[in-house]
């Protein structure tokens, strides 16, 4: 991997201000889900730059240190349809959306970084025509052979433009958990505004900078997520293409998560007050102001240390400790945290695809759930922790075996029987 495949931007890349400044310094990384083959584990492992730059124009904050999207994305291996809260999340998103909208039949509806089709195939049950664009080619691969058309590549003004022609109009357009991993965010808008048809709406969900503030959820931050969007700056981006937003909603995803609908700018979906709504509770919390930020700073290092006297604590009775779950962000947390081989036995995943690789820089392996019954730890470090209720309702029964889990976020807790 050469130094070529990381840049730094010096500008916004909502409003192309230079005027951006580092308010948080995280301990640089390897990238989140690059987890590694037993094979794999003496090979050079290098580490990025994971510094996050407020903009004085426009508020947003964001990474600029960018790595290359093809090494993030073309050997993705996170499928959205193994965490059954996903899939009724998805339905009931499209469902509202098919009614809210009141999309006719054979509607087209697209959507970029479309993952394994885990929303798409509830809007093909709806009766709308769908289509996938995802740069993950193996994914892409199996979307398609299990009956969601998916074009196996970035979306781009280009790409758009060819679905047009081939397709037709979109009545919807979607980005889920994608529309905070590029760089060029004028580059997809370009392409949705390309893609629409003059009554269609573009809907997207990103993780939502107030509730990582409000929760302390740092871990959100990885090479992947260059952005952490909120309502203010996004009215901005939107602006600048002839689009506005016209609902905005806070959903429980990912810890806390942004639904936003934009529409070609006069388009015939009235603006609802939940716009406004959320841009007076990010104004109330300081969102645009660089200070907060540098505020936040302080509150991850006492959750460092207060996670830290725990697990130390822990340590020095003998007690075995294990991790459950592997998601992207286990790599912020366990680097940022310094949570080593030394403190983590194990981690286990309810993904295959994630089972018998080993986690990014500290080599730790990953391994199936049932090792958590097999190896008995004392304690499981919850770090899916956006999951933490069905989790520990299905695993009572390490509880009731007198195992305890730890969830570190949003506030630390230790749950036992």
């Amino acid at each position: 991997m050469s130094a070529s495949s990381v840049h730094r931007r010096t500008t916004c890349r909502i409003c192309d201000s230079a005027s951006v400044e580092r308010v948080i310094s995280l301990k640089p990384t390897p990238l989140a889900n690059a987890f590694l083959r037993k094979e794999q584990l003496a090979d050079p492992e290098p580490v990025f730059p994971l510094d996050l730059f407020f903009c004085a124009q426009c508020g947003h904050l964001q990474l600029l240190d960018v790595v290359d999207p093809a090494l993030l994305f073309r050997n993705y291996v996170y499928v959205s349809s193994t965490s059954p809260s996903f899939v009724e999340h998805f339905r009931k998103y499209a469902e509202e959306l098919v009614r809210d909208y009141r999309l006719p039949a054979k509607s087209l509806v697209v959507e970029i970084g479309s993952n394994d089709g885990v929303l798409l195939k509830h809007f093909k049950t709806a009766g709308m025509n769908v289509l996938g664009v995802d740069p993950a080619v193996e994914i892409a691969k199996s979307a398609t052979a299990a009956g969601i058309p998916t074009i196996p590549d970035f979306f781009t003004l280009n790409r758009a433009r060819e679905i047009r022609r081939e397709h037709g109009a979109a009545a919807v357009v979607a980005a889920n958990n994608v529309f905070a991993h590029a760089d060029d965010l004028h580059g997809i808008l370009d392409g949705v505004r390309e893609l629409l048809a003059p009554d269609g709406v573009f809907v997207f969900e990103v993780s939502y900078l107030l509730d990582v503030y409000e929760k302390t959820l740092f871990d959100m931050t990885y090479h992947e997520h260059v952005s952490y969007h909120s309502v203010k700056p996004l009215e901005v981006l939107f602006s600048r293409h002839g689009m506005e937003l016209i609902d905005t909603r806070r959903v429980p995803t990912h810890g806390g998560s942004l639904r936003g609908i934009a529409q070609l700018k006069g388009g015939p979906h009235p603006r609802k007050p939940s716009v406004q709504e959320l841009l007076a509770l990010e104004a109330a919390a300081g969102l645009d102001r660089k200070e907060t930020f540098i505020e936040f700073g302080r509150n991850i290092a006492h959750l460092k240390n207060e996670l830290g006297k725990v697990l130390n604590e822990l340590k020095s009775q003998g007690k075995h400790i294990g991790a459950f779950g592997a998601p992207a962000k286990l790599t912020t947390l366990m680097h940022h945290f310094e949570l080593g081989p030394d403190v983590i036995d194990f981690v286990v995943d309810d993904s295959p695809l994630k089972q018998g690789l080993f986690t990014p820089g500290h080599h730790i392996p990953v391994l199936p759930v049932a090792a958590m019954y097999e190896r008995k730890p004392d304690c499981m470090l919850l770090l899916a922790w956006n999951f933490a209720t069905p989790i520990l309702k299905q695993h009572q029964r390490f509880m009731d075996e007198g195992g305890r889990f730890i969830i570190p976020l949003p506030k630390l807790e230790v749950r036992s029987s």
